[in-house]
């Protein structure tokens, strides 16, 4: 149950000693507060909470109560009539003005918009994944305090019979929503009991993907392709091994690199996932189809590959429509490609940066491997090369069974 009560709050007061008159809103032992005047607390009637004829506006501040108090009301009643979940800061927020009424997919447009203004990257994607929680509520919009475990647990039924089976592409569903909830939580639209993930609530399973790289004599025969020059095949088959000369470096940072980045046999380039800025020495192999594009500079505006050179780079959507529409024509050749060299694995722009890892196996320190990764944390590189160092697990198998 929710109450509305109009009070004296004494505890607070301005330069000139007075105290507001407050509107206080509770629901779930939470209060929240709206300040609508101050005076001096000689004028404040506690009984009749009401300001007394002794003040020369007492009309006017009374009628303000009784109306602010009645607004109050009447909203609780209306949620509380339709069976409607809420809280005492989203009553409290109609009240102010602020945020009015604002739904999950309103604070989603609002923060895709920030997002793209800050330059942030792949707003498409997440866009798209709101739009598959739009799709299972049937474009209905929803409060936050209806986004509860069951309704969750609806969805992911949903994700998976309409042909999300991966627990990945589910979290990434399921994450997008939580950022938004926090976001919502942060700007007081929703309070946080309502909030439906984490301990003792509805856990994001990320799964764990099957990594599985390419082997040397792969690679070789990767490299032995006898393709037209020029050919688009040919293109992609020196973006996938220019990637994997690099320890894998991700589809977005590649097809971004400019001549510029290149600087006495190094390559100089700022990772686009974390922004972190990184230095590799280029190893014979890739300078040799940097050799391929040089005559090329020009034409491509500055940038080693063509993919990015008729973008316009102020305009971070762009650049990720770019990204994102070289990589699915890139994946699309590479299963011709793995045709050509007779590879019954999935080969995919990614598969190069598996494919160092699983070559590199245990004959690289850790420590090494994270630098050429650039993972942030030793962990992560520990737990990404558990899936191709297999040396000591065979070993054992192997002496179990040696009999």
């Amino acid at each position: 149950m929710a109450s509305v009560k109009i009070l004296l709050y004494k505890s607070k007061k301005n330069a000139e000693g007075k105290h507001p008159i407050a509107l206080r809103i509770t629901k779930d032992r939470i209060p929240k507060y709206k300040f609508l005047e101050y005076i001096d607390p000689k004028h404040w009637n506690d009984k009749k909470n009401e300001v007394k004829q002794s003040h020369h506006s007492y009309k006017r501040i009374n009628t303000l109560i009784d109306n602010e108090y009645v607004r109050a009301k009447n909203l609780i009643f209306e949620y509380e009539a339709k069976n409607k979940n809420f809280t005492s800061g989203h009553i409290m927020s109609i009240i102010k003005g602020n945020k009015d009424n604002m739904t999950f997919f309103r604070l989603a447009d609002d923060y895709f918009l920030q997002q793209e203004l800050s330059g942030s990257k792949w707003i498409h994607t997440k866009k798209s994944r709101v739009n598959k929680f739009k799709d299972f509520l049937k474009g209905e919009d929803i409060h936050f305090e209806n986004i509860t475990i069951p309704l969750l647990k609806r969805y992911i039924t949903y994700l998976k019979a309409t042909g999300s089976k991966s627990k990945m592409t589910i979290a990434s569903c399921l994450s997008v929503i939580r950022t938004i909830f926090n976001v919502a939580i942060t700007e007081g639209i929703v309070d946080a009991q309502y909030y439906p993930f984490g301990k003792r609530k509805l856990r994001i399973d990320q799964g764990k993907s099957m990594k599985i790289g390419l082997d040397k004599e792969e690679i070789k025969r990767i490299e032995n392709l006898e393709l037209e020059e020029g050919s688009f095949t040919w293109h992609t088959r020196n973006v996938f091994l220019f990637s994997f000369y690099l320890a894998g470096i991700r589809i977005g940072d590649t097809v971004s690199i400019r001549w510029e980045n290149i600087n006495s046999g190094r390559i100089h380039y700022r990772m686009g996932k974390n922004q972190k800025v990184d230095s590799l020495l280029l190893p014979p192999k890739a300078l040799e189809i940097l050799k391929l594009y040089e005559s090329y500079k020009e034409e491509n505006n500055g940038f080693i590959f063509p993919e990015m050179k008729d973008t316009d780079l102020k305009n971070p959507k762009a650049v990720e429509k770019v990204i994102s529409n070289s990589g699915k024509y890139f994946n699309d050749e590479l299963k011709n490609i793995a045709k050509l060299a007779e590879i019954d694995k999935k080969i995919t722009n990614h598969i190069s940066r598996h494919s160092f890892g699983n070559i590199a196996g245990s004959n690289i320190p850790v420590q090494m491997l994270q630098k050429l990764y650039r993972h942030s944390d030793l962990s992560t590189t520990i737990n990404y090369q558990s899936s191709f160092d297999h040396t000591q697990t065979d070993e054992a198998l192997k002496n179990v069974l040696d009999f």
